[in-house]
């Protein structure tokens, strides 16, 4: 009778361990199914973004600074009519697309976010990108008094909010996959 109890008793505590092994196998799987999800489908783009972006601005700045090395737009005198020509095709070509795409990211995959909330510099973000995009209305209009957008963009802030989540998320997945050395 005893050994009987015993035995039971074995495969009771076997299932169970079973059973709570399975449940957490599948947690670690789940977790590693969002968190490359959240890799694959908005720190990884928005980082992409970002960087591409930032450097277009760059080779732009470089190209078009004037003389003492500043932007037209931050200088004592008013841009030219060449120079805000410039900036509106660069605006229209390369920077609204890429600002654009990042919006559609923040919209499209908010569930992906690592923070509860949404963070306060996307919706800058998201307002940024409006300001552009009635200002590049006007523009094909032929309306040519406003060349920015009435909402600075949160360049700094959100690259490094992209780097940040990405080398973060980057270090989950090594641990996850169980890989040491990796960084």
């Amino acid at each position: 009778m005893i050994a009987l109890v015993v035995t039971i008793g074995l495969a009771f505590v076997g299932y169970v361990a079973t059973y709570l092994n399975g449940l957490r196998l599948a947690q670690r799987q789940e977790r590693l199914a969002r968190l490359n999800r959240q890799l694959s489908d908005f720190y990884g783009p928005l980082l992409a973004l970002t960087e591409a972006n930032s450097r277009s601005f760059q080779a732009f700045k470089e190209r078009n600074a004037r003389p003492d090395g500043r932007s037209p737009f931050v200088h004592e005198t008013p841009p030219t009519e060449e120079e805000l020509a410039e900036w509106r095709l660069w605006v229209m070509t390369v920077f609204l697309p890429n600002i654009q795409a990042m919006r559609d990211l923040v919209v499209r995959h908010a569930d992906l976010l690592m923070e509860p909330e949404m963070p306060p510099m996307l919706l800058q973000l998201c307002a940024h990108v409006s300001g552009y995009e009635i200002t590049a209305v006007r523009w094909t209009q032929g309306s040519y008094d406003e060349h920015l957008s009435v909402v600075p963009f949160p360049s700094e802030d959100l690259a490094a909010y992209a780097r940040q989540g990405f080398a973060d998320l980057k270090r989950e997945q090594t641990r996850l996959l169980g890989q040491r050395g990796v960084q």
